[in-house]
């Protein structure tokens, strides 16, 4: 499905608490920001994607929807950019080491 930019968020505002991953660096805009769903930019290669995915909802500030949602996140080799609804400044997470 075809999805300009600025259309996004109303359709995101239809769907139960979605997540939206996306390889374009458009959408990560702070002021989409939103309570009913989470924005996540994967700033990593193409066969990349998959894996950080999985890391992504299975790291610890992200594991559960209430803590994805009212985010608006880059997701990249070194950890996690986020920002929050209604916060001016974005939090830099880092990958949990094993």
């Amino acid at each position: 499905m075809l999805v300009l930019d600025e259309n996004l968020p109303p359709l995101l505002h239809r769907l139960p608490r979605p997540i939206f991953f996306t390889m374009d660096r458009d959408f990560r805009r702070p002021g989409w920001a939103h309570p009913a769903y989470c924005l996540a930019w994967l700033d990593v290669r193409v066969d990349q994607a998959a894996e950080f995915i999985r890391r992504f909802v299975r790291h610890p500030a992200f594991d559960t929807q209430a803590k994805r949602l009212g985010k608006v996140v880059r997701v990249h080799p070194e950890g996690v950019d986020c920002w929050h609804v209604g916060k001016r400044t974005e939090d830099q997470i880092r990958w949990p080491t094993t």
